[in-house]
Parts: C-alpha cells; sequence; structure tokens
C-alpha cells in the first residue's frame, strides 16, 4: 500500500473557499486501477493558515505513479493554479510506503 499527501497552508479566512473547491472538484479517482480511498484533512490552525491535507490511499506506488502520468490526473489538476490566493506557498507533497496496519477485528457473525 502506498499513500500519498499534499499538506496546504491555506490562508486565514480562506478555510471555507478551500474545502468548497475540494468537495465540488471532479476527482477523476474512482475509475483509476489501484486508487483505494481520499480524505481532505483539517490540521491545526496557526497565525496566518490552517494546514490541510489531501490523503489518498493505492494499492501500490506504481499505481499512484501511473495515476501521475495520466489523462484523468491532468484533468483532476488543470485549473489546480487558479487558487493560489487560498495558499501560502505550494503544496508539500509526501509519499509513504505502508510497512505495517493495524486494522479493528472483525466481529464474529
Amino acid at each position: 500500500m502506498f499513500i500519498a499527501m499534499n499538506r496546504f497552508r491555506v490562508a486565514r479566512g480562506q478555510e471555507a473557499a478551500f474545502e468548497h473547491l475540494w468537495a465540488s472538484r471532479d476527482t477523476h479517482l474512482h475509475a483509476v486501477p489501484g486508487f483505494v480511498e481520499f480524505h481532505l484533512l483539517r490540521g491545526p490552525e496557526r497565525e496566518d493558515h490552517t494546514l490541510f491535507a489531501s490523503h489518498t490511499i493505492w494499492r501500490d506506488r506504481a499505481a499512484f505513479e501511473d495515476w501521475t502520468r495520466s489523462e484523468a490526473f491532468r484533468m483532476a489538476h488543470r485549473n489546480a493554479g487558479d487558487n493560489r490566493a487560498l495558499y501560502l506557498g505550494h503544496p508539500e507533497f509526501e509519499g509513504f510506503e505502508v510497512v505495517q496496519t493495524v486494522a479493528r477485528e472483525k466481529a464474529a457473525a
């Protein structure tokens, strides 16, 4: 499993606009091979920004890398530069190979 995250420093007062932008966009992820799950995370507030992270889970790193080279990726990111006023700086990418997973045990039926 591979987890891809982008961290965004969203300017204070722009949080609702940022969340609306993500909620209303077409991610094109549902049909991408190897895609498992997406989360938009809201983190701590600082004096000048609120930290957000986009968090996607992939079957493996290869599936994520295939996505980044796909037409679906280009379509999902085609207007990314239009909203620079919402951010302080560029998003910071972080990729993680999963080395351990602990899941809740399923209840017996």
